[in-house]
């Protein structure tokens, strides 16, 4: 392999572990030992949640991923095999991802800030709607949203939870933002809107004491937050390896097409 120093890193199903020990044992590449931080290479074993925990871990690092899926659907790795792993990796194909960096200020004055590859979305915390003004640049867009909760989606996330919550589909390279509604309730007609990535959209959370809504930025929830800031940021990235032919680029587009 083009790469010496590679890294395995595994979540804790019997399948991840089972095909680590597997790849640890038929290449000498590959060092069980080897922290991921100090790699040239990291292999993630696992589903998407579990690579997406690499990818918060591994973002200061300038260090390339090669995922294979040992999850369900995978979407965010490879297909798990033994063999030819060397070529594999080295006609992989990369897709750099810049992640979101939403800051947030809570009820009780708390400031908090987190990043997210896939998506920030803010989400009732009780059985009455939230209620939410929405910005972009400082420009008021709705001055109330009534809804079970909204999201910012990347490209990279916009085939996870942004689409199940009929948003729309975004291929990497359109250097736009999907902003969602989830369940909303008012404006009726309103169904979201694509943004240039480099807008900042803010959201404010009214009668938030009554109503409280929380903020979640990946796998990072802040309770009872009052306003929220969200903006691209390219201050950090990613590396993701995919095998040749089956480029994450050229998987979102499929995605569309998916009966």
């Amino acid at each position: 392999m083009n790469y010496k120093k590679i890294a395995i890193v595994a979540d804790d199903s019997a399948k991840a572990k089972q095909a680590k020990a597997e790849l640890v044992q038929k290449y000498q590449q590959i060092d069980d030992d080897l922290r991921a931080e100090q790699a040239e290479l990291v292999i993630v074993l696992g589903g998407d949640g579990f690579m997406l925990h690499s990818m918060h871990r591994l973002m200061n690092c300038d260090i390339p991923i090669y995922g294979m899926n040992c999850g369900t659907v995978g979407f965010l790795l490879n297909s798990f095999s033994l063999d030819d792993l060397e070529e594999r990796i080295n006609s992989a194909q990369m897709a750099t991802l810049h992640p979101l960096v939403m800051k947030a200020k809570c009820e009780d004055g708390t400031e908090v800030e987190k990043l997210a590859f896939n998506e920030v979305s803010l989400l009732r915390q009780t059985a009455q709607a939230a209620h939410i003004k929405v910005s972009v640049n400082d420009m008021v867009q709705i001055e109330e949203m009534i809804c079970d909760g909204v999201l910012v989606s990347t490209p990279a996330g916009s085939t996870a939870y942004n689409l199940s919550a009929n948003g729309p589909i975004i291929p990497l390279s359109a250097n736009v933002l999907a902003l969602t509604p989830i369940s909303v309730y008012r404006p009726r007609r309103w169904r979201g809107a694509l943004l240039p990535c480099d807008k900042s959209i803010s959201f404010e959370v009214l009668y938030g004491e009554k109503r409280p809504v929380s903020a979640v930025a990946d796998f990072h929830e802040v309770r009872k937050v009052k306003n929220v800031e969200i903006k691209e940021t390219r201050d950090f990235e990613i590396k993701l390896l995919f095998d040749k032919g089956h480029a994450l680029q050229d998987r979102i587009i499929k995605e569309q097409f998916t009966l």
